[in-house]
């Protein structure tokens, strides 16, 4: 029997859903939005920078998996501090594409004031592939896809692929995109921000406009309509992440309601759950980022060496929950390429300023925490609801 797709319908692109079932879900992801942007404001310029960094280099990792290209996190992230004008940490330097992406990303975000227009969506489709080609196939860059063979979104071994969705012909696809823009500069004000960049979200990748990015434009275009929604150039949470957490229910989502009649409830309650549930990820980040402020705030005017202070660092970066076992003499002179001695008399530095403590917890040998550090760190997430 023959499928029949959403932008098959008589009603596309009309979307229904049932507000009800939705009040619970949107009223969760507006809570910890609340929570989030409150705590932001009280980061200083410095953490603000650090945390968007982190952000942006995970939606950019994220984004990609979703996809199944992995990308090499250490490269990723020193293209990032390089465009925030933050210090990099290795000589890595991420592939060209990868840098087009972080544009796609930065443009999409930070620019989300501006209109988007056909001409933007193809200037980002071509970052995503500055040599023409998607692996080892020439493909269509910088414009979108011609008439020709249906494009479908298939899964399977060769002989057996199995066919999820089918894309609108070619010769509909600048139709379909000139009605999704001008939706999407001026959508029905009675639509929640939340739920407009679900919908857009939805109605990019159903549209599918590109021979190959879509996935990742989707998205791109779903972050610029949470971006509006927060009226804020930084973001504070990665979408993406969430999704790539989740990537099966993520296309099983998809998928059904690309063939379903327009009622896109499901889709929308779990997309409003991934939002809920990055905000509470990036919150335990931000709460983690200003306890580090507090500490060395309250570490000011200790003069520490440069040992002491890489062991500290490490400490902060993982966490009072993840340094395993509490600081020790060995992880002390392994860290800093010491001696046994030389540890000892830096430790016990450590403790007489104030900067560590003794664990209390008994084991085969002493081990140190961070003074005051445990109380002020976030507890960890729960489990997204809804998903």
């Amino acid at each position: 029997m023959q499928t029949t797709y959403i932008w098959q319908t008589p009603d596309w692109p009309q979307f229904r859903w049932d507000a009800a079932r939705l009040s619970g879900p949107l009223s969760q992801a507006r809570l910890a939005q609340g929570r989030l942007l409150g705590k932001v404001a009280g980061l200083g310029f410095d953490l603000n920078l650090s945390q968007r960094a982190r952000v942006l280099a995970e939606e950019a990792i994220r984004t990609a998996a979703i996809e199944g290209e992995i990308l090499d996190p250490e490269a990723v992230r020193s293209s990032v501090a390089r465009r925030l004008g933050l210090p990099v940490q290795t000589g890595k330097t991420a592939p060209r594409h990868v840098d087009g992406l972080l544009d796609v990303l930065v443009d999409a975000t930070a620019r989300f004031a501006q209109p988007l227009t056909a001409e933007r969506l193809k200037s980002w489709q071509a970052a995503l592939f500055p040599t023409g080609r998607s692996g080892l196939r020439e493909i269509v860059v910088g414009d979108f896809r011609p008439a020709g063979p249906p494009m479908q979104v298939v899964s399977g071994p060769v002989g057996r692929e199995r066919v999820h969705y089918e894309a609108p012909p070619g010769d509909a696809v600048d139709r379909e995109i000139r009605a999704f823009l001008a939706w999407f500069q001026d959508p029905s004000k009675d639509i929640d921000g939340m739920i407009r960049a679900a919908v857009a979200h939805f109605r990019f990748v159903t549209i599918h406009p590109f021979e190959d990015g879509n996935g990742r434009l989707a998205r791109a275009v779903g972050e610029m309509a949470l971006a509006q929604d927060d009226g804020l150039i930084d973001r504070f949470y990665s979408l993406s992440g969430e999704i790539e957490s989740d990537r099966d229910a993520y296309y099983r989502h998809l998928e059904r309601a690309q063939k379903g009649s327009g009622d896109l409830t499901g889709w929308l309650e779990w997309f409003l759950a991934c939002v809920a549930g990055a905000i509470r990820c990036s919150e335990v980040q931000v709460d983690l980022a200003l306890a580090q402020g507090r500490f060395w705030q309250e570490q000011a005017g200790r003069s520490l060496n440069q040992r002491q202070l890489k062991a500290v660092r490490r400490m902060l970066e993982a966490g009072p929950d993840e340094f395993e076992g509490g600081l020790t003499t060995r992880k002390l002179a392994h860290l800093a390429r010491v001696s046994t001695a030389t540890a000892q008399r830096d430790l016990a530095d450590l403790v007489e300023k104030g900067v560590i403590v003794r664990n209390e917890a008994g084991g085969r040998g002493t081990s140190y925490r961070l003074a005051g550090y445990d109380r002020d760190h976030a507890a960890k997430p729960g489990p997204a609801g809804g998903r």
